[in-house]
């Protein structure tokens, strides 16, 4: 499933879409790193690495968007995720800040038992995001960040 949002992250790079990819993830114990292995991945299939920027702290979808905005200065994303996720991915991030819309992959639906099992999870997942957004709890933040910018400025220049 991850291979599909980062497929479709690359696309929109590719397309010109989008000027820099922002990979969010689980980067809290060793030999567990998600945004590594999701850069990694964008490189092999023809994305510059000097385009893609890394957030390690992005331990849920609350996270990564109050990040995204009070870290990284994003103030206009498209967000690439499971179809399922998407509506409540966009609406937390546009409740922090965020002028988010979202492009939500489907094709994890063919694991149709993997697909149902994530869809219900996302139900309760729902009831979390409400307190997250209502209770406005300050996610692990850090010192701000210029690499989204940085990648924006190289794609920019690279791409004339």
């Amino acid at each position: 499933w991850l291979a599909h949002r980062l497929d479709a992250a690359a696309d929109l790079y590719t397309s010109g879409r989008v000027e820099a990819i922002l990979v969010s993830g689980d980067n809290r114990r060793a030999g567990y790193d998600e945004p590594t292995v999701m850069r990694r991945y964008l490189a092999s299939r023809g994305i510059p690495e000097q385009a893609i920027a890394v957030d390690y702290a992005g331990f849920d979808t609350y996270d990564t968007c109050v990040r995204a905005r009070r870290i990284f200065g994003i103030e206009r994303a498209l967000l690439v995720t499971q179809d399922f996720h998407e509506p409540r991915a966009v609406a937390i991030c546009r409740s922090v800040g965020v002028d988010a819309d979202g492009v939500g992959d489907s094709r994890a639906r063919n694991d149709r038992i993997g697909w149902t099992v994530s869809w219900m999870r996302e139900r309760a997942a729902a009831i979390k995001a409400v307190v997250d957004v209502v209770s406005r709890r300050d996610p692990t933040l850090g010192r701000q960040e210029t690499s989204v910018n940085e990648a924006i400025a190289w794609t920019r220049e690279h791409r004339r």
